[in-house]
């Protein structure tokens, strides 16, 4: 049953990305910042914006100023990638991009906010429990400022791999909590934070000596190599591929649905931090 239900929403993705009629509104494109938003001075990052349609032209912009580049990236593929290099203080902001076609502009995508580190005194990062952790424990961090900043700032939590903070926070006084919940061997990894002003012109302290965070199994968990086989998922999964293959063109840029053994979107069902919901609250 699932794999026809997946094997029907494959073919209505597919169809999707068809031709667009002439006059119909533009999709607002997505933007996304590699390899992380929040960058040293100095440092190089590239913005990505990457449209549902095909054969536009792309702008960028800080605020609601268009930034001058060169020409006009244009894209047969849906991507533009835009680098800046060098980067100062002076960058740090919200970005946006749209993209046009036949003169007519799409909505502007959801907004990212960069940050260009250096600018205040490094925080503290400490866990309020040290050393190894349990999976289904409940882990919380603490940032803390080493001087008072006399502007409004919000703090950063940021992890070692990741292309934006996962958490932010308001601190009260001098210090805030970041909680990690109830803790997974996904959630082992070297974790920082940053304070930041929240509004122009976006100062970012330095950040914070890196905390490694180490996530033991539960006693008597069963290591993910010896979890048993869905067959009938991986069936599933088989036929999907075949399909995609089969009826998807090499250009399609592909959806991902991941779902876990029970079926379950892990995406939707887990508890996200929506950076664009924050941001809309700034």
């Amino acid at each position: 049953m699932i794999s026809e239900f997946l094997c029907l929403l494959c073919l209505g993705l597919c169809a999707g990305q068809g031709g667009r009629e002439p006059g119909e509104p533009l999709p607002k494109p997505s933007l996304r910042v590699w390899p992380s938003s929040v960058a040293p001075p100095r440092s190089n990052v590239t913005l990505q914006c990457r449209s549902p349609t095909k054969d536009v032209h792309f702008t960028l912009r800080k605020g609601n100023i268009p930034l001058p580049f060169a020409q006009p990236p244009a894209s047969t593929g849906g991507l533009a990638e835009f680098l800046l290099t060098d980067l100062r203080t002076s960058q740090a902001g919200k970005y946006t991009c749209e993209v046009h076609r036949g003169g007519l502009p799409s909505p502007p995508s959801d907004a990212v906010l960069l940050l260009v580190t250096g600018d205040f005194s490094k925080p503290s990062l400490q866990a309020h429990r040290r050393g190894v952790v349990t999976a289904g424990d409940n882990v919380t961090l603490q940032c803390q400022l080493q001087d008072y900043v006399f502007r409004r700032v919000m703090f950063a939590l940021l992890k070692a791999g990741e292309v934006a903070p996962i958490q932010l926070r308001t601190p009260v006084g001098k210090e805030t909590d970041f909680s990690l919940g109830t803790v997974t061997a996904g959630d082992s990894g070297n974790y920082s934070c940053v304070y930041f002003l929240y509004q122009a012109p976006f100062w970012a302290s330095k950040p914070s000596d890196p905390l490694e965070v180490r996530v033991r199994a539960a006693p008597g968990a069963l290591p993910a190599s010896q979890m048993p086989a869905n067959p009938g998922f991986s069936a599933c999964h088989g036929q999907i591929l075949a399909f995609l293959s089969s009826w998807c063109d090499s250009s399609w840029t592909p959806y991902t649905l991941t779902l876990d053994v029970e079926g379950r979107n892990p995406e939707k069902d887990g508890e996200a931090w929506d950076l664009n919901a924050t941001l809309g609250h700034l």
